[in-house]
């Protein structure tokens, strides 16, 4: 029903990762762990609410790019910092950041003002409708980011493009390429907070291929592709969107390959591979090999120490992260002991292809064997009891005590209050 042929593109002129996972399984604790490089037993924000931000003392990839000579500008959904706290982008490496800061205010396409460096710019004709207005907030957010990098072409930049599409209240222009594609469609779909939204998501889909393209396109009138580094990724598992009878793990079953059958458990929200399972794709002409696949074991705290080998740029002390440069450019990579995740009260720790979840709080552990099970089917816990202990003490010695920052003074009064004041 889909397509994306820019991305499909990305795929076949670099590199493909088939286990390249989220660092949590909602986006804002896997934005803490893709911008800090610590796992979700370490970072600082662990929930998904808006009301955690990164702490004063937090170093993040921006902030370590921007120390190596580099612009740095992000455009779209923060998420680890509401305006007034100490999680705000400006305070952590980003010489620029325009969009959302809270979770959300994230929700609306079509809200009042988006934030430049925590200040309000009012999108004209926007009434705080969810659904419908007349400035289309992304459309902006794209614009911004190209923008950007046309500024900084002259010299080393990193863009951090965190777009919203399709997650939140879904909402499109009428004349947009994507809904045109879409709007005629009569889909049998369920879960529906209104008829359109099955299309509207499908709409968001091909609507960012697109302007991936067009991105890619200006990189290339730039002439400086062959020097860019592009990564795409999601930044959790899907979600069963639009499920009924007829499609159980939702109308376009983000987590079941449609070649094979076969499903990843879970969805978005979960510890299960539902959950963390991502598409992941790192496009770099001339240097990453084009059409290759590859099953290295990472995930996005790994990212921060990717950019700094590849940079030159400084790690930060206490990232859990290990550079996947090596995958990238053909070298010797070193692997992870363990890798693990936290999310309320569950927790996951996988070993090479076993995995240990316990999904809920004083929940027994789980044991899979992902290389024989990818869908978490047949718990082996006892019958390799060994193995449990092995990834039970992986998951106690990973998990500290959370520590969150919070408001600066005087700062609650310039949040975003929910939805009474969009």
């Amino acid at each position: 029903i889909l397509t994306t042929p820019t991305i499909d593109r990305m795929a076949a002129e670099g590199m493909r990762f088939t286990q390249l996972l989220a660092g949590g399984p909602v986006c804002a604790p896997t934005r803490s762990c893709l911008m800090t490089g610590q796992h979700l037993g370490h970072t600082s924000v662990r929930a998904n609410g808006g009301g955690q931000a990164l702490r004063e003392d937090d170093v993040t990839v921006a902030r370590c790019l921007r120390d190596a000579g580099y612009a740095t500008g992000g455009y779209g959904k923060w998420g680890l910092g509401d305006r007034g706290t100490t999680g705000v982008p400006e305070r952590h490496g980003f010489d620029e950041f325009y969009g959302y800061y809270h979770q959300v205010h994230a929700h609306s396409y079509y809200p009042r003002y988006l934030l430049r460096n925590s200040r309000k710019e009012v999108l004209p004709g926007n009434t705080g409708d969810f659904h419908e207005g007349e400035t289309f907030s992304h459309y902006r957010i794209v614009e911004e980011g190209a923008s950007f990098i046309r500024r900084s072409a002259h010299r080393p930049f990193y863009c951090y493009l965190p777009w919203t599409p399709p997650h939140g209240l879904w909402g499109i222009p009428e004349d947009e390429p994507g809904w045109l594609q879409f709007k005629d469609e009569r889909w049998n779909a369920g879960y529906q907070r209104r008829p359109q939204d099955a299309r509207v998501y499908a709409a968001m889909v091909s609507m960012v291929d697109r302007q991936v393209g067009e991105l890619l396109g200006l990189l290339d009138e730039l002439g400086i592709a062959d020097n860019t580094l592009v990564l795409f990724t999601g930044d959790n598992g899907g979600q069963d969107y639009f499920s009924n009878e007829a499609h159980p793990r939702g109308f376009f079953a983000p987590n079941v390959d449609p070649r094979t059958g076969q499903a990843f458990r879970g969805e978005k929200g979960h510890l299960y591979e539902g959950g963390l399972r991502i598409p992941a794709i790192a496009w770099w002409p001339g240097q990453i090999p084009a059409g290759t696949v590859s099953d290295h074991l990472c995930y996005f705290p790994d990212l921060m120490a990717t950019l700094c080998e590849l940079t030159g740029a400084s790690p930060a002390g206490g990232t859990d992260g290990l550079s996947i440069a090596p995958t990238l450019l053909g070298g010797r990579q070193r692997c992870h002991e363990y890798l693990y995740w936290e999310f309320g009260g569950a927790r996951a720790a996988r070993m090479g292809d076993w995995k240990a979840i316990s999904p809920e709080e004083s929940a027994p552990i789980e044991l899979y064997d992902l290389a024989a099970d990818p869908g978490e089917t047949d718990d082996l816990a006892r019958e390799r009891p060994e193995i449990v202990r092995q990834l039970e003490s992986c998951m106690a010695h990973a998990h500290e005590p959370h520590r969150s920052g919070g408001w600066l003074p005087g700062g609650e009064e310039l949040g975003f209050k929910g939805h009474r004041r969009p």
